[in-house]
């Protein structure tokens, strides 16, 4: 075991030109050799993962071997495609809209959030807005519980816990987005004879911040490898527009604007990726706790945290079981 010699500064000791070079190879030997697709295509978000991926795969395929979608819904931040379409702009490549609103009411997805919600909060209707919030484990020892945040149509704001089954209900029915967005790029990935690029970043897959057979689906995940500071870091090095380099990582999936650490995470990106870097290295609480600005049961509980989403991680990684393989 050794002590950290500057977690972030090991995060950000790597050669951003090696690492590019290696990820165009990968993609290029994976989409032209393994599978045998003409290029790929990605949901482009605004956020610095999907910025980043379009960058690698122009950089791999070149722009006309890459198509970006924008897929918004009602509870989208207009943002996220304002800042979708200033990456295709500046990279050069086809960008297509597909408002995914019409898909979600079809399915009721809307109708079954509200149900869900109003198991908590009866009045909860149109022209509400929500998010779900998980307490840290970093500030309490206690048990966690998700919370419900609505508010009003006349600015009002409530919270309360929700009831496990309201909870699953509501998760369930918000999965629908992500799963919506995956069928529309695999509708184009089809036509065009291209492939699905995925883009989660380490801690997003290590921890399981994505959605099985939705956002968690993809033919290749370019980025899985890179902790997030180390993607931020790429894209400063890949030339991206500050705006994009600047803007904290959201979730734009609830209609209330919500931080990925509010609703998943314990931690903001940076100290989050130091925790995962001193986990994955065998560093003692005591010892990592001082270079990441915690204290040692805080980076200790921490740990417990990302030992137990590595667990509930291993079913939405798991593939289809068979009897007999």
């Amino acid at each position: 075991m050794r002590g950290p010699a500057k977690l972030l500064d090991e995060l950000l000791a790597f050669d951003r030109e090696a690492a590019v070079g290696q990820i165009c190879k990968a993609l290029r030997q994976q989409v032209y050799r393994r599978l045998r697709r003409k290029g790929v295509v990605l949901g482009l978000s605004g956020g610095i993962d999907s910025s980043v991926c379009a960058a690698l795969a122009v950089r791999a395929f070149g722009s006309q071997g890459v198509v970006g979608l924008l897929m918004p819904e009602a509870h989208s931040d207009q943002e996220s495609e304002r800042l979708g379409r200033m990456v295709a702009d500046q990279l050069g490549i086809e960008c297509l809209l597909e408002d995914i609103t019409p898909a979600l009411e079809g399915l009721g997805c809307y109708r079954r959030q509200e149900e869900a919600m109003r198991q908590s909060i009866p009045a909860y209707g149109p022209g509400w807005r929500s998010k779900i919030v998980l307490p840290s484990v970093v500030d309490s020892e206690a048990y966690r519980f998700s919370t419900l945040v609505a508010r009003s149509p006349e600015g009002e704001e409530l919270s309360c816990r929700m009831e496990p089954r309201a909870y699953l209900t509501l998760v369930a029915a918000t999965n629908f987005k992500q799963r919506v967005r995956k069928t529309f790029e695999y509708y184009h990935a089809d036509r065009l004879a291209f492939a699905v690029l995925g883009t989660p970043n380490r801690l997003e897959y290590d921890q399981g911040f994505f959605v099985k057979n939705g956002d968690g689906s993809a033919d290749v995940k370019p980025i899985a490898h890179l902790y997030k500071t180390q993607v931020y870091a790429l894209g400063d090095y890949l030339g991206l527009e500050q705006e994009i380099l600047g803007r904290a990582p959201t979730t734009d999936t609830y209609s209330l604007p919500q931080s990925q650490d509010e609703f998943y995470f314990p931690l903001p990106y940076q100290p989050m990726d130091c925790c995962l870097l001193a986990f994955n290295r065998g560093i003692a609480p005591e010892i990592a706790a001082a270079e990441i600005g915690l204290l040692p049961a805080q980076v200790a509980r921490v740990y417990r945290d990302i030992e137990a989403k590595r667990r509930a991680a291993r079913y939405l990684n798991e593939p289809p079981l068979l009897v007999e393989e």
